[in-house]
C-alpha cells in the first residue's frame, strides 16, 4: 500500500427514502469513484444512517462528494473524517 494512500469517511443521516442510498452512490459514480465500503442502517427515529469509506482520493476531492451529497433532497446532513 502508497504511505499518501488514506482512507477517509463520510457519514450521512437522511429522511428513509428508499433512493436514499442510490441517489447518494450516483455522485461517486458521476466522478467515477468507488467507494471501498458503503453501510446504510435504518435508524429507530426513522433517519437512515450512512457510512462511506473511500481511500485514495484528496481532501478537497471528498469535500466535493460531501457537497454534492448535500444536494440530494432527503439528505439532513454529511461530513467526513479520517
Amino acid at each position: 500500500m502508497r504511505s499518501d494512500w488514506s482512507v477517509l469517511q463520510i457519514r450521512v443521516a437522511a429522511e428513509a427514502d428508499a433512493g436514499v442510498v442510490a441517489h447518494g452512490l450516483e455522485r461517486f459514480q458521476n466522478l467515477n469513484v468507488i467507494p471501498c465500503m458503503v453501510r446504510a442502517e435504518r435508524a429507530t427515529t426513522g433517519l437512515v444512517h450512512i457510512e462511506l469509506r473511500v481511500g485514495g482520493l484528496s481532501e478537497q476531492t471528498i469535500a466535493l462528494i460531501v457537497a454534492r451529497l448535500g444536494q440530494v433532497p432527503s439528505i439532513l446532513n454529511g461530513y467526513w473524517h479520517r
